[in-house]
Parts: C-alpha cells; structure tokens; sequence
C-alpha cells in the first residue's frame, strides 16, 4: 500500500499586484485504493493544490511537505515527480504538434518503468486501451491533443492513466466539457484503470454528476486554500443542495460555483 501525505502546504503565485498566497496549510492524506473528491468554490486554490504537487514552476511552495511513501516530492522535478508514481489528468490538455501519440506514450511509459515496453505486446496494449475508449486507431498516429476535441482530449488522459499505472492519479475537472455519453466513458476508463491498480485518486471537482459514475470514499470541502471540511459522499449532495457559502470568509461569495 502506498500513501501521499499533504503537510500544512503553503503556496503562492507571484502577480502583476504582488505576491498572491493561494494554499494556507492544506493538510490531506490518501492511501491505495481510495478515491478523494476535493469541492468547492471557483478561486478557492483546487487546481492550484493539483498543479503544485505535480510541479508546475508558477506555484511556489513557502512551506510544508508533499510525502509520497515518505519521500517529499516538492523536492524533486515533475519527471522525477511522475517516476515517483503521481499522475495529473490536467482540465486543459496542451497540444504537441509533431509528436503522435504512439511515441509519446512509449517514450513516458519508458521513462517511469525504465525500461522500453515490447514493441509487439505494448501496440497490443495501446490497441486495447483505446478500443475500451472508443477512441478512433487512427488518433495513434496523430500528434498529441492536436485538432482533438474536449471529449477527445480527456480520453487522450484517460488513455494515459491506464497505461502508465501511478500509484496516486490526480483529475482536475476531467469532467469539465463532457457530454453524458463522453463522461461515461471517460469515468468507466478511470474506474477501469483502479480496479486493475489500486491507486489512489484525488479528484478536483465542482459538480456532483461526475461522482455518480466515480464513486468517492471521501469527500472535502476546500476553501481559502485549505481544507475545511471532511465528510462521506452524503457530503457532495450537501454541497449541491446548499452550496458553499457557510464555507467562505465572511464577506464572500461562492459565485453560485455549483450551477
């Protein structure tokens, strides 16, 4: 079993106004096999506390720690990071022109196993995975995220989640600009990939509809860069019922967040 540790994280981000603090002493901790749904408000610092741990260079960390299996992976760089077994299915995917997706999975998949995947047996994996997606054969060939649509590129992580096998996967929004039918497949592909690998998942979310489909075991309320409340899944349907302003600093509005 493996475990990441969040410890009284502190980031900010450097603005054009000064320095910005975003997370105020996040405490999380998540083991194997569970799934985390972190809610709440736009601005509230989710997706700030998702791109830190994979190591985006615009979140500077002040203090804390990030402990994967005890070793603090705010010290490392992202692909030291992702060799680790930390994984960020990201809300918006890049485009890499020129690179297609055949290579750029077997090259990352060598990259954290260490060693090159069979030719024979990984074009079979590839092949699998993508038909469990419904994703075209043809998008193997096509550089990474290039022309593809939403739906298509949030596969395109899916697909990667279920290669490369972390031991903790991170979804920021991965169901932000689905329709029904692509959430389904999107969240069958996620439910899939755990089944057959136990990690464990931290998924950022603001909507409860994706949590139908990706059951969680644990719920939070984050706000004001930090956790401020824990609950079981009851707690998401609290949240679209009422909403988040009880969570907010006085003065505050959640901007309607779950609509």
């Amino acid at each position: 079993m493996s475990t990441l540790e969040i410890k009284d994280l502190h980031v900010h981000v450097e603005t054009k106004e000064g320095i910005k603090p975003i997370l105020k002493g996040a405490n999380l901790t998540v083991h194997s096999g569970e799934t985390h749904a972190i809610m709440g408000p736009n601005g509230s610092g989710k997706s700030t506390l998702a791109y830190t741990l994979a190591g985006h260079p615009k979140y500077v960390v002040d203090s804390g720690e990030a402990l994967l299996d005890g070793q603090d992976i705010l010290k490392m760089t992202p692909d030291e990071r992702a060799k680790a077994g930390l994984f960020l299915a990201m809300q918006y995917p890049v485009e890499v022109p020129g690179v297609s997706m055949t290579n750029f999975l077997r090259t990352a998949k060598t990259e954290i196993d260490g060693e090159a995947p069979g030719i024979r047996q990984w074009a079979k994996d590839l092949s699998a995975a993508m038909k469990r997606l419904k994703m075209d054969p043809k998008f193997a060939s096509r550089s990474v995220n290039e022309g593809f649509s939403g739906g298509e590129k949030k596969r395109a992580e899916v697909l990667q989640l279920e290669l490369l096998k972390p031991k903790f996967a991170i979804l920021d929004e991965t169901d932000s600009g689905l329709d029904v039918d692509a959430l389904r497949i999107v969240s069958e592909g996620v439910n899939r990939a755990k089944e057959a690998n136990q990690f464990g998942i931290l998924m950022v979310t603001h909507y409860t509809r994706i949590l139908k489909y990706i059951k969680p075991d644990i719920v939070h309320v984050f706000a004001d860069g930090h956790f401020v409340k824990t609950g079981g899944p009851e707690l998401a349907d609290e949240l679209e019922e009422n909403g988040y302003d009880q969570y907010l600093p006085e003065g505050a509005d959640s901007e309607s967040a779950l609509a």
